[in-house]
């Protein structure tokens, strides 16, 4: 894959989709493929299975199948992308197998979380990553929720030892910053997505962002405000980013993400319950949940 196909297929909105339980807590796949056929529906370029699709709470068979099923149903309309990241190179290698083996487009690895390794060792958990497999590693600074920020320095490095199969989602804060530093140490070439639900996605597609992951539950506005974006509509731009950021705003930690987005996925028919597997840090409580309704109607407003 050239670098200009890199830029062509993996531009534009990426969601990552909520994982869907049953009343047993496990995976409801019904309902995951009614999730990726409305994302699709809505116009996103692809859709991703990372940290808000529970990764960390699925075991390795589940993992397994959500990723098979993931590629099943989501490379029939787009590009498909699978966190393999995980607290040892070996497993984190036998992850991405498995996803390049099953039709994923790329994989993207967050750091191992238990251990603060420094910048060799991180440089190794990468290589490994990257010669292991032969589709494109995206390179996940999840610092924003779990773990601590990963050099810049030892990012640009791999750039520039394995050339177009690295790209980059960069979430440590700040966020902007650290995005126009990561770009100019590249001089230009990191293939760089926006993270943290679309929060930052207008700074960070003025800094040269060639791609937004989102939750799957607002698909539909990320959507609208990347075409916007892309056209320098500034009317439309701000009309849909005040109460995108608002909404996003009240999502503070990993579980804040999954409680809201579960919400809107159910209210929007999506899902049939908000099901999170526990333990959890956060649960909506009613004053909360009021104001994510109240957002929810001036988005569709300004999408209209």
């Amino acid at each position: 894959m050239s670098l200009l196909s890199n830029s062509q297929s993996f531009t534009g909105v990426f969601p990552v989709f909520q994982t869907p339980f049953l009343k047993d807590e496990s995976i409801d796949f019904e309902t995951l493929d009614k999730e990726i056929s409305w994302l699709y529906d809505n116009g996103v370029q692809g859709i991703v299975m990372a940290m808000v699709s529970e990764v960390l709470r699925l075991s390795s068979e589940e993992r397994d199948s959500l990723t098979s099923n993931a590629c099943r149903l989501g490379s029939k309309r787009g590009i498909v992308i699978i966190s393999v990241g995980a607290e040892s190179s070996h497993t984190a290698v036998r992850y991405a197998k498995h996803a390049e083996s099953v039709g994923a487009n790329a994989v993207m690895a967050i750091p191992p979380t238990s251990t603060s390794a420094d910048d060799d060792e991180l440089l190794k958990y990468y290589e490994n990553l990257i010669r292991a497999i032969k589709i494109p590693v995206i390179v996940q600074d999840a610092s924003g929720y779990v773990g601590k920020p990963m050099s810049l320095t030892m990012q640009a490095l791999l750039l520039e030892k394995f050339g177009e199969r690295v790209m980059y989602k960069p979430e440590a804060t700040p966020i902007g910053p650290r995005l126009s530093a990561l770009r100019d140490l590249t001089n230009g070439q990191a293939h760089i997505f926006e993270g943290s639900g679309g929060i930052a996605l207008v700074d960070s597609h003025h800094r040269g962002a060639k791609a937004t992951m989102p939750g799957a539950d607002m698909c539909w506005a990320l959507v609208a405000l990347w075409q916007a974006l892309e056209k320098n509509d500034t009317a439309r731009i701000d009309a849909i980013n005040g109460p995108l950021t608002a909404m996003i705003s009240l999502q503070n930690s990993l579980d804040a993400f999954l409680a809201v987005e579960k919400h809107l996925l159910v209210r929007q028919n999506i899902f049939k319950n908000e099901i999170i597997r526990g333990p959890v840090s956060y649960r909506l409580d009613i004053e909360t949940r009021k104001e994510v309704d109240r957002l929810f109607e001036l988005l569709k407003f300004a999408i209209q």
